[in-house]
C-alpha cells in the first residue's frame, strides 16, 4: 500500500541498437568535443543525426540517437570533471520553529497475527524530540489523528514549516516542476485549524534528502524500539509502550551535540504556538445505507447490522486510528 500521491519512478530501459553500434565512439568525441565549445554552439541530437547521415551514410532513426546522447552527455560530462556536483546546505534550526513529518512500515504480532502497521514520526527540527503513533493504516485520519496526538504531546505547533513529502492523505496532485500542490480539502481546513505550515519536499530521492531527519527517525525507532518484532494485543498497547520509550530518548544526545534531546527541548517547548481552543475532529462520518444482507459498506469494508435496519440509513464513524471496528447507530 502507498501513502504517497507520487508515483514511483519509471525505469527507463536500455535499448541496444546494432546500427548506431559503428558509430558511437564518433558521437562520444563530438560530445567531448563540444565541453570546449560556446554553448549556443554545441550539438544538438538533431545535428548529431545530420551529421551522421551527410558525413558517414548511417540510416538511423531519430529515437534511437537521442536515448544514446541523453544517457551519454551526462556521462562525458561527468568524467571528464564538467558535470555539477550535487551538494548538500546544512540547516541551523531555530527552535520552535520547524518539525518534519513522515510515515513508515513496520511489522507487529497484534493478537497473535503478523500484521503490516504504520509508523507516524513527528520530529521537532531544532531539539530532535519526536512523537511516535503506530496505526493499522496510512489514510486520513491516522494521518490527522498523529498531528493531533504529537502537538498535544509536546504543547504546542511549531510555529515556523512543517516538512511533509507528497502523502495521499494530505495532496491531491504534485503540479509539474513546482512547489505548488493540490490539496485534499480536509488536510487543507486541518493545517488552518492549527495554523500550520507546509512545506511539501521535491518527488522522489531529491525529496527525500529535504527532511532526511524525520527519514532516519523512522529507521531509528525501527531498529531500536520495534525489534524484535513486538508482540501486542492491541495496537493502544504499544502506542502506551511508546510514551515510555520517548521519554527515555529525552536523555539521548543525537551526533556531537553538546545537549540531550530533553534539554534543547526544555529550551524549544517555551517558544511553540498555543493549542487552539477547541479540537479538530479527526474522524469521518458516513451515511451507508443497510443493504437486503443486513450490511453496510464503508470504503472497502462492509459491516452487519440487525436485519430490522434494512433499507434503512446509518451513521457510521470509523476509528481515527484506522482499525476496522466502527461504531453503528440506524
Amino acid at each position: 500500500m502507498r501513502c504517497s500521491a507520487v508515483p514511483p519512478p519509471r525505469r527507463t530501459p536500455r535499448r541496444h541498437s546494432p546500427r548506431l553500434e559503428p558509430f558511437k565512439k564518433t558521437i562520444d568525441q563530438w560530445l567531448l568535443d563540444d565541453l570546449e565549445a560556446p554553448p549556443k554552439q554545441r550539438h544538438t541530437v538533431q545535428r548529431i543525426l545530420a551529421r551522421l547521415q551527410q558525413e558517414l551514410g548511417a540510416e538511423i532513426a531519430y529515437s534511437t540517437v537521442w536515448d544514446y546522447v541523453h544517457r551519454r552527455r551526462q556521462e562525458i560530462a561527468e568524467a571528464a570533471g564538467a558535470a555539477p556536483v550535487a551538494g548538500f546546505v546544512i540547516r541551523h534550526n531555530q527552535p520552535g520553529m520547524d518539525a518534519e513529518v513522515d510515515f513508515g512500515e513496520a511489522w507487529v504480532d497484534l493478537a497473535g497475527e503478523r500484521t503490516k502497521c504504520y509508523l507516524f514520526a513527528f520530529r521537532l527540527a531544532y531539539s530532535g524530540k519526536a512523537v511516535h503513533r503506530i496505526t493499522a493504516s496510512c489514510g486520513q485520519e491516522a494521518f490527522l489523528d498523529g498531528h493531533v496526538h504529537a502537538f498535544r504531546t509536546l504543547g504546542g505547533i511549531p510555529a515556523g514549516q512543517i516538512r511533509y513529502d507528497n502523502l495521499s492523505p494530505a495532496v491531491f496532485r504534485v503540479i509539474r516542476k513546482s512547489r505548488s500542490r493540490e490539496e485534499h480539502p480536509r488536510w487543507h481546513d486541518f493545517r488552518q485549524h492549527y495554523s500550520i505550515t507546509p512545506f511539501y519536499c521535491e518527488p522522489g530521492l531529491r525529496g527525500a534528502h529535504e527532511k532526511g531527519r524525520v527519514e532516519g527517525q523512522v529507521g531509528y525507532w525501527r531498529r531500536n524500539y520495534l525489534t524484535p518484532v513486538p508482540r501486542v494485543d492491541s495496537l493502544d498497547e504499544l502506542n502506551d509502550a511508546f510514551a515510555a520509550f520517548e521519554q527515555a530518548e529525552e536523555s539521548r544526545r543525537i551526533g556531537m551535540r553538546i545537549r540531550t534531546i530533553g534539554q534543547d527541548f526544555a529550551h524549544e517547548a517555551p517558544l511553540l504556538l498555543p493549542l487552539p481552543g477547541e479540537a479538530f475532529e479527526t474522524g469521518l462520518a458516513f451515511t451507508p445505507r443497510v443493504d437486503r444482507y443486513g450490511m453496510v459498506a464503508v470504503r472497502v469494508c462492509r459491516y452487519s447490522v440487525p436485519v430490522r435496519y434494512i433499507g434503512r440509513w446509518s451513521t457510521t464513524s470509523p476509528p481515527a486510528n484506522g482499525s476496522r471496528r466502527a461504531s453503528r447507530s440506524a
